[in-house]
């Protein structure tokens, strides 16, 4: 009986090959010839899922967004089934965009590098700027929230606000990443951070990582 083949796995595959080649050797060291090779395929199988190279980094980064989005979507859904603040959740929900462990680090760069790619590949841009803008509205969200339950002042500016957390939480994500996940506590900075906008909120200890 023939094997089922599940093309949307085969995708997923090639394209979190070319993630770790991209993250650990930078984009010009990635090609399908190399692809094939981390991903144990050959080259035709590559060019069966993908027209080409612009196919696939479109994909990478598509794919990546997503696994990052999930576990944002996760941190939500479990800081709302506890009853915890919106800062907090808040809070919780930015740390996974910094490259604190090997999984985060690896979308970071992966992100990064096809980010930069983006200037010159309107494909490209066009995924920069659904992902930014879904992280800006939801950031918006919470700050309205905020208001709603007091943690904000109403006279708060909320996209303002929004983009002065995210550009906090960006430069935090390009310094964990040349000076490592130990050299400074980067949860406790990124909390304060949102502190400068949830003023009245209720305070928790901030957790490590």
């Amino acid at each position: 009986m023939p094997r089922v083949v599940d093309h949307d796995q085969r995708r997923a595959q090639i394209a979190r090959a070319f993630q770790r080649l991209l993250a650990a050797e930078g984009f010009g060291a990635v090609s399908f010839s190399r692809v094939a090779g981390e991903a144990g395929v050959s080259v035709g199988l590559i060019q069966h899922y993908f027209a080409g190279k612009d196919a696939l980094l479109r994909f990478a980064y598509e794919d990546a967004v997503a696994r990052m989005s999930e576990r944002v979507r996760v941190r939500v859904r479990g800081g709302e089934a506890a009853g915890s603040p919106v800062s907090e959740v808040l809070l919780d929900t930015l740390v996974e965009l910094l490259p604190l462990d090997a999984e985060r680090d690896l979308e970071y760069r992966v992100r990064q590098g096809l980010q930069a790619q983006a200037h010159h590949d309107p494909g490209l841009a066009t995924v920069a700027r659904r992902s930014g803008g879904g992280l800006l509205e939801y950031v918006m969200s919470v700050i309205e929230s905020g208001k709603e339950s007091g943690e904000v002042e109403s006279t708060v500016d909320s996209a303002l606000a929004a983009r002065l957390i995210l550009a906090t939480t960006q430069g935090l994500a390009d310094q964990v990443a040349l000076s490592g996940a130990d050299a400074f506590p980067a949860r406790e900075v990124l909390d304060k951070a949102i502190g400068t906008v949830f003023t009245t909120r209720r305070r928790k200890p901030p957790r490590q990582h």
